[in-house]
């Protein structure tokens, strides 16, 4: 958050200077250029991430624990498992 006010004020300031000069329309070019490229990138928040992340982890607590549950099974069936032989 305090980045982006940071960014904002730099931002503003920069405007104000260039407010009537040819550099105020370079200045939306490549505002125009900047967000059609991160349009493009497919970028996602941080905020999606972080979810994604958290995803991740349980996944593999599940899969963790899935695997600790047929290795249990394995060991109670007597090993009679035809995968063995492979």
């Amino acid at each position: 958050m305090l980045k982006e006010k940071f960014f904002d004020e730099i931002a503003g300031k920069i405007a104000a200077a260039i407010a009537n000069s040819p550099a105020k329309d370079v200045e939306k070019n490549v505002r125009a250029m900047m967000a059609s490229a991160f349009t493009k990138l497919d970028l996602v928040t941080r905020e999606e991430f972080e979810i994604q992340q958290a995803l991740l982890v349980k996944s593999r607590e599940k899969l963790s624990e899935l695997e600790s549950r047929i290795a249990e099974l394995e060991r109670k069936a007597g090993g009679d498992n035809p995968q063995d032989a492979l």
